[in-house]
Parts: C-alpha cells; structure tokens; sequence
C-alpha cells in the first residue's frame, strides 16, 4: 500500500515542486522607452516678388556737306511678379522620451515578480517602425527578455496656474504635470499580449507668494520626479492585478507582492 501510494502521489509532488520553483523565477522583462506619437500643425507664410527691366536702343546716322539726316530707336520693357502663400501644414511627429521609466523598472525589481533587462534604444532613422513591437524583437532590441512592456504617450499635458486665496494678499503658483500611457507586455516568442492597460502619473509644485509681486521659480524637476514615481506605481499596481499563473511562470495572485517583500526582507545571509 505504502509502495501504491508513493507511486500515485510523487508524481503529482514533483509536479508541484516544479510549478512552485517556475512562480518564484522572476520574469525576465524589457521595459522600453515610452513612445509617442502626435500630430503637428505649423503655420507658414511665404512671400515672393520679382522684377525684370531691359533697355535697348539703335540708331544710325549719315552726314554730307550740306545735309545731316539720323534715326534712333529705344525699346524698353519691364515686368514684376508678386506671390503670397499662407496657411498651415501637418506632419506627424514620432520618437522615445528618454525619462519616466526608471520607477517603473525599479517597482518591477522591488516587487520580486520580474527580472528588468536592458532593452536596446531605438536609433533607426525611419521612427516609423517605432511601435513595431514584433519587428524590433526579430531585430533582437531586446536581449534575453521573455517579454517586452512597451509603452506609449496617449496624454501628456504641463499646466501653471495663479490662484488669488480669498481674505488674503496671497496668491497661490501650481506647477502641475499629467501623464497618461498606455502599456502593453508583449510576449517575445508568440508575440501574445498577455496584459494591457492604462496607467497614470501624476506630480505637482505649489508655492505661495504675496500679491505685491516678486519672482517666483516652481520646481519643474521636483514635478517631473513625483509623475516618474506615481507612473511606476500604477505600472506595477495594474501588472499585479492582470497577471496570475500562466505556463510561463506568473506568480499567483494569492502571493501578494508586499508579501514576497517582507519574505525577502527575512531572508538572512551569512557574509564568510
């Protein structure tokens, strides 16, 4: 009995073993600069004159003793040419900011769920191929990464603001910055997106000063740091909830990441 309950249960605890040693292998991850891609509109406004003038002139002339005769001729011509063009043309402009992804590799290391590798930039002339995610994988733009997170600029928008606080001489000066992006974490060898969603950063700077004037100087990289870290805390907060356990090695929901966390924290190393 003891031999046939051996010979029914280890393979199902290898199984397990297995599965439970493949949840707690991090990921290994790309995480590319976030793209963007926009429209832009320019005015123009062109002017051209021109003028062209020439001068010809002829004659002749006989003479005797006693009689004098001559003739002349003079052609003159002139012309101008006046153009006026105004109006605006678009063309659609494409490219990586090389900033706001560093929080997000750093709360995908600090949750112990994904291994960051380093993704390749993009330094090809023709940006189209920008969001062609596939293409740049055949390209080999991401090394040893089992998946890609790519991301792109959907919203982006700087605001500043002067607020008058009522029953004071105070006028309160915002500095503010929104970033909305969308994420996709494509798999590098079926190609499959196996999460997608939007994520938002957000970060302001706020100084008060008296209506009687004076210079003021809001803090744009204090604004831009506070987005950076807000935009990877929403990146790892919705990766956590999209993924579970997949053949290629998820970790379950029911391990939260702050759980793996404090396990990593108690972990003890003996330096010899």
């Amino acid at each position: 009995m003891t031999n046939l309950c051996k010979k029914l249960f280890l393979p199902l605890l290898l199984a397990m073993s297995a599965l439970t040693a493949q949840a707690e292998t991090p990921l290994k991850v790309a995480v590319t600069d976030l793209a963007y891609e926009e429209r832009v509109r320019e005015y123009f406004r062109n002017i051209r004159a021109s003028s062209n003038a020439s001068l010809k002139a002829s004659g002749q002339s006989s003479h005797g003793r006693h009689f004098h005769q001559g003739s002349s001729r003079v052609d003159a011509k002139s012309s101008s040419t006046f153009s006026y063009e105004e109006g605006t043309y678009s063309y659609i402009d494409r490219g990586e900011l090389r900033k706001f992804t560093a929080d997000i590799k750093g709360e995908m290391v600090k949750s112990g769920l994904f291994q960051v590798t380093q993704a390749r930039p993009y330094t090809a002339k023709n940006l189209e191929g920008l969001h062609d995610i596939i293409a740049r994988v055949k390209r080999g733009q991401f090394p040893n990464a089992k998946y890609v997170l790519f991301g792109t600029v959907s919203s982006i928008e700087f605001r500043q603001e002067a607020n008058p606080i009522d029953h004071t001489d105070t006028v309160s000066h915002i500095l503010s910055l929104d970033l909305v992006a969308d994420f996709s974490l494509v798999n590098t060898r079926t190609y499959e997106v196996v999460a997608a969603f939007s994520a938002t950063g957000e970060g302001q700077d706020t100084k008060l000063m008296s209506s009687a004037g004076g210079r003021i100087v809001l803090n744009r990289g204090k604004v831009i740091s506070e987005v950076s870290k807000s935009l990877g805390e929403d990146v790892i907060r919705q990766l956590e909830e999209q993924l579970g356990v997949v053949e290629e090695g998820f970790v379950s929901r029911s391990v939260s990441v702050e759980q793996r966390r404090v396990n990593q924290q108690e972990k003890v190393i003996i330096f010899r």
